[in-house]
């Protein structure tokens, strides 16, 4: 796979003038960097290189994120210019193809093949396979989602703990495209009895990306199963800010208010709400 490539079409429509097209930017990049080692008369000059997994983005950006001792890319990603890319990066297409892209194969089948397990219930079998990505890369989404479930599904929470741990502190566990992962996982979490986990984690989400209706009521969830019901009609109340519809916060809500257990700071808001909403 090539890094920057181009190709020239011929539009019968704009009577066969050349067009130029430029492919996504997608390989393996390296930076210099001079240091000076030692002192005095034993001062001399060392050359550090650095790789870089450089990919462009569907909005255009692009993103770096450096590759490891394992030759895969990990840990977090930085946006930079397309002018720091021409000035500042030198492509490394044999090393992406020959070492880097290989062994990202490698690392996405490892992945899958525990996700199948897992999906089929065989959680040791599945533990193995995230173990041995892990060992690769210790940043992997993917793997410390799966593996952290599959300690939930077989009830182990202290293990499972460890992995929470660790994915708190991961921003890109709660990127949109591990949505999936991210919902199951926090499920598991309650389904755990892992509550005060749970609202840290939905508390994390919360700090990238307030403006998500769902995480609001799932973080009103967590803090019903601790009996914090001020925060819990809190983000019921957030949530309907942002989606003024959204039906099961709207039933959430209206639970709460049947049982009693609305704070009286929050009633009338809640009540008129319902009345707002309620079906006619």
């Amino acid at each position: 796979m090539s890094n920057v490539t181009s190709s020239e079409t011929a539009s019968s429509s704009e009577k066969n003038s050349e067009q130029t097209k430029v492919e996504n930017i997608r390989g393996v990049f390296s930076t210099q960097e001079i240091r000076k080692v030692g002192t005095g008369t034993t001062t001399r000059k060392t050359v550090q290189k650095t790789f870089w997994f450089i990919e462009q983005q569907p909005d255009g950006s692009i993103e770096s994120q450096p590759i490891n001792a394992n030759y895969v890319p990990t840990g977090a990603k930085r946006k930079i210019s397309m002018d720091d890319l021409i000035n500042k990066f030198a492509p490394e297409p044999e090393f992406y193809l020959n070492s880097v892209y290989p062994k990202m194969q490698e690392l996405q089948r490892t992945v899958k093949s525990g996700d199948e397990h897992r999906e089929k219930g065989e959680t040791f079998a599945a533990e193995y396979e995230y173990q041995t990505a892990l060992k690769v890369d210790e940043d992997n989404v993917r793997a410390n989602f799966g593996i952290g479930l599959a300690y939930l599904q077989r009830g182990e929470s202290d293990k499972a703990e460890d992995i929470f741990q660790r994915l708190v502190q991961l921003d890109a566990a709660f990127e949109q495209e591990h949505k999936h992962l991210f919902n199951d996982f926090g499920i598991n979490l309650r389904k755990n009895k892992m509550f005060k986990q749970a609202v840290e984690y939905y508390g994390r989400a919360l700090e990238l990306t307030e403006n998500d209706e769902n995480l609001h009521m799932n973080m009103a969830r967590a803090l019903l199963e601790i009996k914090d019901f001020d925060r819990c009609t809190q983000h019921l109340l957030k949530s309907l800010e942002l989606n003024p519809e959204h039906e099961p916060t709207l039933k959430f809500l209206s639970w709460l208010q049947q049982k009693s257990l609305v704070p009286a700071e929050h009633q009338d808001a809640v009540a008129a709400l319902l009345k707002a909403y309620a079906p006619r």
